[in-house]
């Protein structure tokens, strides 16, 4: 569902607060506390998370894109200046927060007025670059994000969004432990979690930021950004898909915001049937072997898309790697039931998604 044969530009900028997501809960596939034998005598079964290994792997190899075609679309991902929108070929980004780019140290010096409020300093080498470069280029990724978009910016209820009016879908990325016994290492503050820790991205929450109700208005240059988005897809032949914008947002435990990176977003057709049919996910429980339905909704394709990430054992997607301490303590944040919005925001995701289900 993701069209990979043109740049998509990519522009860093400032980060707003947002209000607290609300609570879903949705079904998993994977769990369940029925025996399926009416006739059997009554029984009890506790599931903390069972997962069928060969099936997983199986749907993993199904439906993952290869590492080949992630290095090959590699070239389609392009960033550009942050004060004069030029576009870069080597970056030279912010040396405290890795997520604003500059063609000069000239436009650094210019833009640093603008951007000092919103420099949030990363521990990781790259900040979020390579893993949004991933995220991106990943049919699979990034189809299921859109879908999950449509439902929550409301695409399907206004046909003006997107069209004449402009939307942002906010994705907030955090980086869990790839083992999920180390996640609750984290949440339960044991003392004996590693130093190194492999971890892996997951998505907390999609939350929108669209006209005419947001809370203020697009800043002029995301605003320029969505009405070239626009115009691009007119001239390509794309008059009736909804264009607007996506801005992928790193959780912090410190501050209530983060770094961010903000991308035009296109919504083929094919999106927008898929959420319009609403057909439900379909599996089997591990369990019991009985066929489960989750319905379709924006947090069921977050779950997918997460469930997804987690069981690519070889890092084929290029989604996984080493936690830093601020990943850690984000984590540990939502253990202590801290206030600070990325607490607030797993602790959510927690909630709705049934591998957590006896940490909350």
């Amino acid at each position: 569902m993701s069209k990979t044969g043109r740049e998509r530009r990519l522009e860093p900028e400032e980060v707003w607060a947002i209000n607290d997501v609300p609570e879903t809960r949705v079904c998993n596939e994977n769990t369940s506390t029925d025996s399926g034998d009416s006739s059997a005598a009554p029984k009890v079964v506790h599931v903390v998370h069972v997962s069928n290994p060969e099936r997983r792997d199986n749907l993993f190899r199904a439906t993952a894109v290869s590492s080949e075609f992630l290095k090959a679309n590699q070239k389609y991902f392009g960033v550009q200046c942050t004060q004069c929108q030029t576009k870069l070929e080597k970056l030279l980004k912010c040396a405290k927060c890795k997520s604003v780019w500059y063609c000069s140290k000239e436009c650094q010096k210019k833009n640093w007025s603008k951007h000092k409020p919103t420099c949030h300093e990363d521990e990781r080498s790259s900040g979020l670059i390579k893993l949004v470069q991933m995220i991106t280029i990943n049919p699979v990724i990034i189809g299921y994000l859109k879908v999950g978009i449509i439902f929550v910016c409301g695409l399907l209820d206004n046909p003006r969004i997107g069209f004449d009016t402009p939307f942002l879908a906010r994705v907030e990325i955090a980086i869990e432990p790839s083992d999920v016994l180390d996640f609750a290492g984290l949440y339960f503050n044991d003392r004996a979690v590693g130093e190194k820790l492999q971890g892996m991205v997951q998505f907390n929450a999609i939350t929108p930021w669209k006209s005419p109700s947001m809370q203020a208005p697009l800043t002029p240059k995301r605003l320029n950004l969505w009405r070239e988005a626009r115009a691009r897809c007119n001239a390509e032949g794309f008059t009736k898909d909804p264009v607007g914008l996506i801005g992928f947002v790193g959780c912090r435990s410190a501050y209530d915001t983060g770094n961010s990176m903000t991308t035009e977003l296109h919504i083929p057709a094919i999106a927008l049937a898929i959420a319009r049919k609403r057909e439900p996910f379909v599996g089997v429980s591990a369990v019991t072997g009985t066929q489960i339905k989750q319905p379709m909704s924006a947090v069921a394709c977050l779950e997918f898309v997460n469930l997804h990430i987690r069981a690519d054992k070889q890092n084929q997607l290029h989604l996984r790697t080493e936690m830093t301490e601020q990943d850690k303590e984000a984590i540990r944040a939502a253990g202590c039931n801290e206030d600070a919005l990325p607490a607030r925001i797993l602790k959510e995701k927690m909630r709705r998604e049934h591998l957590y289900a006896n940490f909350v």
